[in-house]
């Protein structure tokens, strides 16, 4: 899943003002941020095969770290607690963090063939399989992204022309690079799939961008 976790982040504005948006997507994106970090270093796998889904030619075969529900559950306490104790906001605000880190397992686990591990090492690999249907997968990303934008903008508004059209910009890409993955030509490699995923991290930054451009209602 792509779009649906960038509508998890927008929509937990709602619940946690006082958290950046650039932070609540990168607690919603947390596992995609750490995992094309560890495909170049090794520790990690995914390969290239077209047709392996009817939306993405990506086959994972082994990302136990940064996509098993333990170590995302972990990776959802520590960043929730770091967060609190450098900024020292909201115990609430800290829950939320969590709660986006682990979302990222459950909405992956709606559209991944199963290939999900609950923890690292020798267990069963879940997956729904939504991938194989592309209208549905089409539906369930731009459906989620619209309800995140409505409820992001109806918890706060735009101070300037940043805070609306950085917005409109931003989502209007998200959906851009969606439809490019999944009517794109396929990768050419592996390692080219890690380098372009470290893209998230500029959506990130844009988030945050157009989010201190914004002010609660």
């Amino acid at each position: 899943m792509f779009l649906g976790h960038f509508a998890v982040g927008l929509a937990a504005k709602r619940a946690a003002p006082e958290l950046s948006l650039g932070t609540l997507f990168a607690a919603a994106q947390l596992a995609d941020l750490v995992w094309p970090n560890l495909v170049l270093a090794g520790v990690e796998q995914v390969d290239v095969v077209p047709g392996i889904t009817r939306v993405t030619p990506l086959d994972f075969v082994a990302y136990p770290w940064s996509h098993s529900l333990l170590t995302l559950a972990a990776a959802g306490l520590v960043f929730g607690g770091l967060w609190r104790l450098l900024r020292g906001g909201r115990h609430e605000s800290a829950l939320v963090l969590l709660a986006a880190v682990l979302s990222h397992w459950f909405l992956d686990l709606v559209v991944h063939r199963p290939d999900l591990p609950l923890a690292p090492g020798p267990g069963p690999l879940l997956g729904l399989g939504l991938w194989n249907s592309l209208p549905a997968t089409l539906l369930l990303e731009f459906g989620a992204l619209a309800a995140g934008v409505m409820v992001y903008r109806a918890a706060g508004r735009a101070r300037d022309r940043i805070g609306s059209l950085g917005l409109a910009g931003l989502v209007g890409f998200l959906a851009l690079i969606q439809l490019a993955a999944i009517f794109g030509p396929p990768p050419p490699s592996a390692v080219a799939v890690a380098w372009s995923a470290q893209a998230v991290w500029l959506l990130v930054l844009w988030g945050a961008w157009v989010d201190r451009h914004r002010v609660a209602r």
